[in-house]
């Protein structure tokens, strides 16, 4: 982790907010960079403990997201077999992924 390459997040916050952040953030004597690093650590080992979502996803029912699928294509229903589908774009991922990982 010492030597991984760092990659940079820019965020638009409310200037009330960004405000807070500051107050807090010295109120500890840390910079805000610091502060936000180590509260979004926190936040993901919470998620990861919490099975990886943090129980948002787990409460999502499929009445949920047949609502979200009609009010996102209506009545439309798309062709193929939607399993066919992920498992191509997964393959790719992984094919992704592998080639990340053996590059040199």
């Amino acid at each position: 982790m010492l030597n991984e390459k760092k990659k940079r997040l820019t965020l638009d916050l409310d200037a009330s907010l960004q405000r807070r952040l500051k107050a807090v953030a010295a109120l500890k004597g840390v910079s805000m960079r610091q502060y936000c690093q180590s509260a979004i650590e926190k936040q993901l080992f919470q998620e990861r403990s919490n099975g990886g979502s943090g129980g948002t996803l787990k409460q999502v029912t499929a009445h949920d997201l047949r609502s979200l699928h009609k009010r996102l294509y209506g009545d439309k229903v798309f062709p193929g077999n939607s399993v066919e589908i992920i498992r191509e774009e997964r393959e790719k991922r992984d094919e992704q992924l592998w080639n990340n990982l053996t590059r040199p």
